[in-house]
This record gives structure tokens, sequence and C-alpha cells, in this order.
């Protein structure tokens, strides 16, 4: 069947993907992204109103383009599953052994990766997840930002040599979390901003976590 971007993004709101079934899960990874849509878009409010300095176009095309690439995360982790290793999981980790960009790269592939996907694959999974509830939130979006870059890196150089795929589009995906990262993107109409403007719970006071939020994001 031929689809189109607004086909696929309304099968994807509506959990009808192959990979939501496939998933067994599928209504609550639907559930679970609403809900993290309808927060992320609460937050934006609350910070809009409450702070008029949040109120420009710059912030909102930031947390845009967070959700966004929040929503792109949390896409990608739905193949994941089911755990421990996906079918579709298992064929994107196998070409890397052969079209890596440097052969020391190869061997880990064949003789670690290969070896360690029911481990390998719920770590990549949460991984995925994680960086989708940071950026959707914008919670913790500076460390989660450098995490992104780290952990895309190894899929452009795993995937580097792959016909079907373009080196640059890892690039990209560096450049725009690494973004994130220096525009400090959590602080735009995110849940970073709230806290930073007014700590609530264990963001309040000198406790370790107030402390660790100041410091990082």
């Amino acid at each position: 069947m031929r689809t189109n971007p607004f086909y696929d993004a309304w099968l994807f709101l509506t959990g009808s993907t192959g990979e939501h079934e496939a998933s067994g899960v599928g209504w609550l990874l639907t559930v679970l992204y609403l809900a993290l849509l309808i927060a992320s878009i609460a937050i934006a409010y609350r910070n809009w109103r409450q702070d008029a300095s949040q109120r420009t176009m710059g912030h909102l095309a930031t947390w845009f383009m967070r959700v966004m690439i929040g929503t792109m995360w949390y896409q990608g982790s739905i193949w994941k599953l089911p755990l421990p290793v996906a079918g579709g999981f298992r064929a994107s980790i196998s070409p890397m052994s052969q079209y890596a960009a440097f052969d020391f790269f190869k061997w880990i592939v064949d003789n670690i990766f290969l070896h360690i996907l029911p481990v390998l694959g719920p770590l990549v999974f949460l991984t995925e997840m994680l960086l989708a509830v940071s950026y959707i939130l914008g919670f913790l979006v500076r460390p989660f930002g450098v995490y992104g870059m780290l952990y895309t890196l190894p899929l452009w150089i795993g995937l580097y040599r792959q016909p079907e795929e373009w080196p640059w589009l890892y690039v990209f995906l560096i450049f725009v979390q690494g973004f994130f990262v220096v525009t400090d993107a959590g602080r735009s109409l995110g849940l970073d901003a709230v806290i930073a403007r007014k700590p609530f719970g264990p963001f309040a006071g000198d406790g370790l976590l107030a402390r660790v939020h100041r410091k990082i994001a």
C-alpha cells in the first residue's frame, strides 16, 4: 500500500502501524504517547502564561522541534518491541557487521553485539524511550541531548556504507541534538523552565536533585 506523511502520522497517532501491532502493547504505547503530548502542551502553556520572556517565536519553534525529535525517538523505540529481541531490532543491527565504516566496528558487531542481543535490545529500547520522554517534556534536555548525540554516533558509523542509508541523516540528528544542548532547549516552554523558575518537590531547596538540576539543566 502506498502511504504519505499524513496517513503515516495518523496510523502512528491511532496505534495502527505494523510496529504497534507487533509490539503486543500497541494500545498502551498510544495512550502513553498521547499522555506525554498532552503533558508537553500543558507545560508549554504554563510557561507561556507565567513567563512573558517565553512568549517568542524562537521559544515556540524550539519547543516544536524538541517535541518532534522526541516523537521520532518514541516511534523508533516501538520496533524494538517485543523484548528482549525484536525482529526489527535484529535486522537493524546485523547490517552493521557488513556496512560499518571501520573494520574494528564490524568486529564489535560480529563478536559482541550480535551475541548479547537479549541484553542490548532492552537497553536500546530504554535509551530511546528516555530520550523521547526527555525531549517531549523538556526535562533534563541538556544531559539527554549529549547522551543522544553519543548514542547516534555508532549508528552513523555502523550504517555508514549501507546502500539504503544516507549517512548525513545521522549527522543531522547529532547536530539537532547538539542544538538542544547549546540552546538549553528544555527551558523553551519545557519542564526545565518550570523547575528553574519555581522549583517544586525534590527540586526545591538545596537537596541533591535540586543542586544537580541547577547545574546540568
